[in-house]
C-alpha cells in the first residue's frame, strides 16, 4: 500500500505543480440561509460535494514535513487522506482517518481546525493571493460523511482479544477515543455513562444545528462494531464504586467524566427565576426535549435572552435561544469581540442570524419583579487595559458608567468546573486545587497507577479534539503498563 501511495502521489505532483496548487482559491462550505436556519434546528453547514472536495484537495502541497500533522492532537495522516480524496478514493480517505481518529465526522464539524492543523498549513506562509490554509476540517467531514452515506463503513482492524477488561467512565470525546484505541489493541472495553444517552457532551452540550445526533450515533455504532460495550444510566461513584469495578475484574480505568459543574459569577440576583447555566440550558434542550411545551420538564422560552460569555458554548446557547423564538438574543462579553475564544465561524453565523453582540460589558446585578422573575440585567461598561498573563488585554471598569438592559431570561456561560464525583470518591487520588485529576501529561496516568484520565476532568475545559488526544495517549500508556504487568500481579 505504501509503495502504491508513493507512486500515485508522484503522479499527482506531475499533473499539477506546486505553484498551480497555491493559486487555487479555497472552497467555501455551502450553508443554509440565515433566514431559514435562525428558525430551524437543521444543520447549518451543508458539506462539500465530491467535486468541491476534489477541488479543495488539489490545493494540498503534500509537504515533505507536514506541519498539519503536528498540529493535530490525534496525529491524523492528513496529507494521505487528502491525496486520496484528490484521486477520488473517498472510502480509502475515510479509512486513513479512522486509523487514528475515533470520531472523524464529529471532528470535521466541531474541532477548531483553524487553531490546530490548519494553522500549520504551508499555504499560510506563501505570498499568493490564495494564502488560506487547505480546508482540512471540511475534507475530514466530507470523507467521513461519504463513508456513512455510501453505506460501506469500514471497521478498524483489531488485535486478537486478550481477555483483559478495561473500564471507561464517561462517553464524551475523551472516553470514546480511549475506548476505540483500547478495543483496537484487543482489550474488552466497557464505557459507563451517567446519563441515558451515550455521547456525553457531544449529545448534551452541542446543539444539533452544529452536530446532529445521528452523526454521533453512527460514530458510536462504529465503536460497538470494534467490540466496545456501553452501559447507560450508571454513575461511577454512586451506582457503582471504583472498588466494584476492581471486584468485577477490570484491570484499568480511564476517567473521562468531563466538567459538568457550572460556574456562576456570584453577583446579586443570580437566584432569580430565569437565570440558569448554559450547562442546564443546553442539556435540557438537547437531551430532554425541554423546548417542547408538552415535555415533562419544559424550559422557559425567553423573548429577550442575554447569554453571558464569549466562548463556543455561549454561541451555542444564544443561537439556540434565537431558534426557539427569542426576539432579542444578546451576547454579553466583558472583553472585545477580537478576544472572544469562540470560533470565528460561530461568531460569523451568530451575527448572520441576528444575534446582538454587547461587548465590553460585564453583568454586575440581575433585577427581578415581585414574583422573583428576572426582568433586567445591570451592566458595567468596560474598556481594555494592559494585557493579562494570557496575552489578552484585561478589561477595566469605566467608573460610573453602567447600562440597564431588559431581559426575561439569562444564560450564564462563563466556564465550568470538573465533575467532583469521581475525584472525591476515589481514596488516594491526587487532585489539583481546581478539582481536576492530576496526571502525568505524557501518559495521562494518575497518582493511582491503574487509573488514567483525560479531557475536561484533567484540563478543566477542552476542545473535542484535545480530549480525544488525551484518550489516545492514555490508551497507549495503559497498554504499555498492562503488558509489563502479568495478570496475576497487582498493579
Amino acid at each position: 500500500m505504501e509503495r502504491r501511495n508513493e507512486l500515485w502521489r508522484v503522479e499527482l505532483r506531475k499533473n499539477m505543480k506546486a505553484k498551480d496548487r497555491t493559486a487555487l482559491q479555497r472552497i467555501r462550505m455551502p450553508e443554509l440561509s440565515p433566514e431559514k436556519r435562525s428558525r430551524s434546528m437543521d444543520e447549518v453547514n451543508l458539506g462539500l460535494s465530491p467535486e468541491m472536495a476534489v477541488a479543495e484537495a488539489r490545493r494540498c502541497l503534500d509537504c515533505a514535513n507536514p506541519g498539519c500533522v503536528n498540529g493535530c492532537p490525534v496525529e491524523i495522516d492528513i496529507p494521505s487522506f487528502i491525496k486520496n480524496i484528490e484521486r477520488g478514493e473517498f472510502a480509502e480517505a475515510a479509512r486513513i482517518l479512522k486509523e487514528t481518529s475515533a470520531l472523524p465526522a464529529v471532528c470535521g464539524r466541531v474541532c477548531p481546525q483553524e487553531k490546530q492543523c490548519e494553522s500549520k498549513c504551508i499555504h499560510l506562509k506563501t505570498n499568493s493571493s490564495s494564502a488560506e490554509s487547505v480546508a482540512i476540517g471540511y475534507l475530514e467531514r466530507f470523507a467521513a460523511d461519504y463513508e456513512r452515506t455510501d453505506g460501506q463503513i469500514a471497521v478498524p482492524e483489531t488485535a486478537p482479544e486478550n481477555g483483559i477488561k478495561i473500564a471507561t467512565v464517561g462517553s464524551g470525546p475523551a472516553g470514546l477515543s480511549f475506548a476505540g484505541e483500547m478495543a483496537k489493541l484487543g482489550y474488552s472495553v466497557t464505557v459507563f455513562e451517567a446519563l441515558h444517552e451515550i455521547g456525553g457532551v457531544l449529545k448534551y452540550g452541542i446543539p444539533v444545528f452544529r452536530l446532529p445526533n445521528e452523526i454521533v450515533d453512527v460514530e458510536i455504532e462504529n465503536l460497538r462494531r470494534t467490540g466496545v460495550q456501553f452501559v447507560a444510566n450508571c454513575i461511577i461513584g454512586k451506582t457503582m464504586t471504583v472498588e466494584d469495578l476492581y471486584a468485577d475484574g477490570f484491570r484499568g480505568i480511564f476517567a473521562g467524566s468531563g466538567a459538568g459543574l457550572p460556574r456562576f459569577m456570584n453577583i446579586k440576583g443570580e437566584n432569580l427565576v430565569g437565570v440558569m447555566s448554559s450547562n442546564e440550558y443546553l442539556t435540557r434542550i438537547n437531551l430532554m426535549n425541554a423546548a417542547d411545551t408538552e415535555s415533562d420538564t419544559p424550559v422557559f422560552i425567553g423573548k429577550k435572552v442575554a447569554v453571558i460569555g464569549g466562548g463556543n458554548t455561549a454561541m451555542d446557547s444564544v443561537r439556540t435561544a434565537r431558534r426557539l423564538g427569542a426576539e432579542r438574543a444578546m451576547i454579553i462579553y466583558r472583553r472585545s469581540e477580537e478576544e472572544m475564544p469562540a470560533r470565528l465561524e460561530e461568531v460569523k453565523h451568530a451575527k448572520e442570524e441576528g444575534i446582538e453582540f454587547m461587548t465590553l460589558r460585564n453583568p454586575i446585578e440581575y433585577r427581578g419583579d415581585e414574583k422573583g422573575k428576572v426582568t433586567h440585567v445591570l451592566l458595567q461598561v468596560m474598556e481594555l487595559g494592559a494585557p493579562d498573563e494570557s496575552g489578552r488585554r484585561s478589561p477595566v471598569e469605566i467608573a460610573g458608567k453602567t447600562e440597564l438592559v431588559e431581559v426575561d431570561q439569562v444564560v450564564v456561560s462563563v466556564g465550568v468546573s470538573p465533575n467532583p464525583l469521581i475525584p472525591q470518591s476515589i481514596k488516594g487520588l491526587e487532585i489539583s486545587r481546581r478539582g481536576t485529576i492530576t496526571v502525568n501529561e505524557d501518559s495521562m496516568q494518575s497518582s493511582i497507577p491503574q487509573i488514567f484520565a483525560g479531557g475536561d476532568i484533567v484540563r478543566g475545559g477542552a476542545t473535542v479534539i484535545l480530549a480525544m488526544g488525551d484518550g489516545r495517549r492514555a490508551a497507549k500508556a495503559m497498554d504499555r503498563m498492562l503488558k509489563n504487568n502479568p495478570a496475576d500481579e497487582k498493579i
